[in-house]
């Protein structure tokens, strides 16, 4: 990412979110971007997630330069490269995990026997083996972020982004949360970003970044 600018009109005022942002993640890293609500961070990871593309400047992904994309190819690399975890789970309530996890590869156009099995295969990967038939509701915070983490891992993404992963979970929780994505980086090699305004949830990445007023320091 190279001199990214990004602006918003908001009540008829022009807010200056991103200003000229530089940034290189290498292939394996992990790491944290921290900021105080407002300095810019959620939108610097809806760019990097192909959620949205910069007024000014570039963003490659995997060789691939994202800001001549259109909205259907922003949404192929979206599904194929990269994968999202929430704060809030974003898990559909009335849906088993199983069927949670299946989502990505259904919208993929995977077989309904391949995806079963990956899915089935992914959820017994982070502990949920005993809970592929379980709603949310009757998940703990900690299970149902791991249901998010599985349905975020199914489609095989060359890069994790976690949005204030552990924001509704308790501190025990969130070490576990925590642990899982140090495991993911460490034993394969996932490449994640995460976003947090908490320097005791950033001290679990290997690099740490600040955003402040729009410019990223460290």
């Amino acid at each position: 990412m190279a001199g990214v600018h990004k602006t918003y009109a908001m009540d008829g005022v022009q807010v200056r979110a991103l200003r000229g942002i530089d940034l290189v993640v290498e292939p394996g890293e992990f790491v944290a971007i921290m900021g105080a609500s407002g300095s810019g961070k959620s939108t610097l990871m809806n760019i990097l997630g192909c959620l949205d593309v910069p007024d000014e400047g570039r963003y490659w992904l995997n060789g691939e330069d994202i800001t001549v994309q259109g909205g259907d190819a922003l949404a192929a690399i979206r599904n194929r490269a990269i994968g999202f975890v929430f704060q809030s789970f974003n898990l559909l309530a009335r849906t088993s995990a199983l069927d949670n996890v299946e989502m990505p590869l259904v919208y993929a156009g995977v077989p309904r026997k391949e995806r079963h099995e990956r899915a089935t295969a992914m959820l017994q990967r982070l502990g949920l083996g005993e809970r592929l038939h379980h709603l949310p509701s009757q998940l703990s915070g900690g299970q149902q972020q791991r249901v998010a983490v599985a349905r975020a891992l199914v489609t095989q993404p060359s890069l994790l982004l976690a949005d204030e992963p552990t924001g509704n979970l308790d501190s025990a929780t969130s070490s576990e949360i925590l642990g899982v994505l140090d495991d993911l980086n460490r034993r394969e090699g996932l490449t994640i970003v995460l976003i947090t305004h908490e320097h005791d949830v950033a001290t679990h990445a290997r690099r740490q970044l600040a955003m402040r007023d729009g410019r990223l320091e460290g």
